[in-house]
């Protein structure tokens, strides 16, 4: 039987929450956890809850890294998103290999609670949010996984919060990840390159379009293999998922670029999807640069390559990294 039970994080998750709450859905279409998962609610200093799904490691033979150092993975999703996308196939793959796996929903995303305001935070606000997750709910400093515009939040946080001892991770994913510079550069070369492209993306995500054309939907986030009857699930649960936008978009320019880290003390993979209709080879050369290393370009994904056909190709390059930390404890 899957696992669907509510709770209240009131100590650290490797011991057993005790509080249950009855919440109702706030998505009108609610994700059914799969088995071995649990739906937690993390109490932000603000008094507002956020969403995690939570799926503990199994005890695996695998020698490349001894079962107390394997870091917890702390996933983080873009816009249109929640906890959900990442529990759908990347939970239970890294629960298998033995890492404990905690996706969170950002604020007004998904289950968690919405602020007040038009939005749902900002840069500053939603790194410090996981941070605070983070602080309070992982006994090893975990790897930091992040999609789209969830990985520029987790570039902030590498600029701004790592500093803090306490918030120290054992590495960073950059998944499909908006540039340090954001999304202008991408825009501006659409326009001038791939006019069409740059129509359609505008409609798709400015104007909220993929919610109601299923052909658009797939072009912007999944392989053309991938089947409709599972890109309409998807495209219902992202319709849903969203009930503030995550930042202000000219705010969120304003204070762009991310800081440079002359020294960062934190390993970063930089990958992306070949198939990727919203960010380019550009984009994700940027990024590489940025942390001064060498991306990964995945064959045969898209956008949303946690969700895709092919998922597990993504999910195998992450692993093969991991398992090639030096994980400090």
């Amino acid at each position: 039987m899957a696992t669907f039970g509510c709770y209240a994080l009131t100590t650290k998750i490797t011991k057993t929450p005790q509080a249950i709450l009855n919440k109702e859905y706030k998505m009108r279409v609610p994700y059914k956890l799969k088995q071995g998962q649990s739906r937690l609610f993390h109490q932000l200093p603000s008094g507002l809850n956020m969403e995690v799904i939570y799926q503990k490691g199994v005890q695996t033979k695998t020698k490349t890294l001894d079962e107390k150092q394997r870091p917890p993975l702390v996933f983080v999703h873009g816009s249109f998103h929640a906890a959900w996308c990442w529990s759908e196939h990347w939970l239970p793959f890294f629960s298998e290999n033995g890492f404990d796996s905690y996706a969170l929903s950002l604020l007004a995303q998904g289950e968690s609670d919405d602020p007040d305001g038009s939005v749902a935070g900002s840069l500053q606000t939603h790194a410090a949010d996981i941070s605070d997750f983070i602080k309070n709910q992982t006994t090893l400093s975990p790897v930091l996984i992040g999609h789209s515009f969830g990985g520029l939040v987790v570039q902030y946080y590498l600029a701004n919060l790592e500093k803090d001892s306490s918030g120290n991770l054992a590495g960073a994913v950059l998944i499909c990840s908006v540039p340090p510079t954001g999304n202008s550069g991408l825009v501006w070369r659409y326009l001038f390159t791939k006019p069409v492209a740059a129509y359609k993306v505008t409609m798709s995500l400015a104007a909220k379009a993929f919610r109601t054309s299923l052909p658009l939907c797939k072009e912007t986030f999944f392989s053309q293999e991938m089947d409709d009857n599972l890109v309409l699930r998807y495209q219902e649960l992202m319709t849903e998922s969203s009930r503030l936008p995550l930042f202000d978009l000219r705010k969120l320019n304003a204070s762009l670029p991310v800081a440079s880290v002359p020294n960062p003390s934190t390993r970063v993979l930089v990958m992306g999807a070949a198939d990727d209709f919203i960010v380019d080879a550009k984009g994700l050369e940027e990024t590489g640069s940025f942390y001064g290393v060498q991306p990964v370009c995945v064959e045969g994904v898209a956008h949303d390559m946690m969700l895709d056909s092919s998922w597990e190709k993504g999910a195998q390059v992450i692993l093969s990294w991991i398992q090639n930390l030096d994980v400090k404890i």
